[in-house]
């Protein structure tokens, strides 16, 4: 059984500002997948309508076999899917134990456990505690804002650029980060510009164009697939990234 089924799900910002177009696609338990396209296809969107940001206007949303489409967000998190947003995803003001207690509020019962838990597995995030988040480094504030994702203790985490504007180290380091999570059985579905870097440690890929699934196939295939490296990535094929149980200490 998946994890995630969508099928023919329509949306956007407005009723007639349609973005996504009928989009199609799955997620299994435990399971990596990337969303790549061209720029204003769709894929942030799309995200969106899944983690109840947005209203679907039409088909299917099933976590975990039960219908999710037009549910909230509150909702949504609560049944154990988390949205990690590109842009303004700590809270800049407060400390890193503040944005994670912000982050566990839905269940405040185990906050202090999930807070132990997280310091443990990203020790930077304990270093630095006290400190504003935005002191932080970029690769620092994404593993903080992904920390904060979760605190909720999701199945399932959807990524939205979790590499933008970072180094290439930094990058690569975070890459690091989410394929260790996954070790961990967090399953993730991660729309990422790096598209090579992304493939690399995903499962699965689809192709997303216009708002709807154009391509997908094991993520291997799709970087080797000549079609889809001339339109969409470029370059050679990236090395796969080895999944690190580091990968978590100090960003630059």
């Amino acid at each position: 059984m998946n994890l995630l089924s969508i099928s023919g799900l329509r949306g956007g910002y407005a009723a007639a500002d349609e973005i996504v177009k009928g989009a199609d696609l799955t997620v299994g338990p435990g399971e990596i997948v990337a969303l790549i396209g061209p720029n204003g296809a769709g894929k942030s969107t799309l995200l969106k309508l899944v983690a109840g940001l947005l209203r679907p206007s039409s088909g299917s949303v099933r976590f975990k076999d039960r219908e999710i489409c037009g549910l909230g967000a509150p909702a949504i998190s609560r049944l154990g899917l988390s949205f990690v947003p590109q842009e303004r995803n700590v809270f800049g003001t407060m400390s890193v134990a503040e944005n994670l207690e912000m982050g566990g509020y839905l269940d405040g019962i185990h906050v202090r456990q999930r807070m132990a838990e997280l310091y443990g597995r990203f020790p930077m995030l304990a270093e630095k505690r006290r400190a504003a988040a935005r002191t932080l480094s970029g690769g620092q504030r994404q593993i903080l804002a992904m920390a904060i994702a979760l605190m909720n203790a999701p199945e399932l985490l959807l990524l939205d650029e979790p590499t933008a504007g970072l180094s290439p180290r930094a990058a690569e380091e975070l890459f690091g980060t989410i394929l260790a999570l996954n070790g961990s059985s967090v399953a993730v579905l991660m729309v990422e510009q790096n598209a090579l870097e992304a493939l690399a440690i995903s499962a699965r890929a689809y192709v997303l164009v216009q708002g709807r699934a154009e391509r997908e196939g094991k993520a291997a295939d799709l970087a080797a697939d000549p079609t889809v490296r001339d339109l969409f990535l470029g370059g050679e094929p990236a090395p796969m990234l080895r999944a690190s149980k580091e990968g978590m200490g100090d960003f630059t």
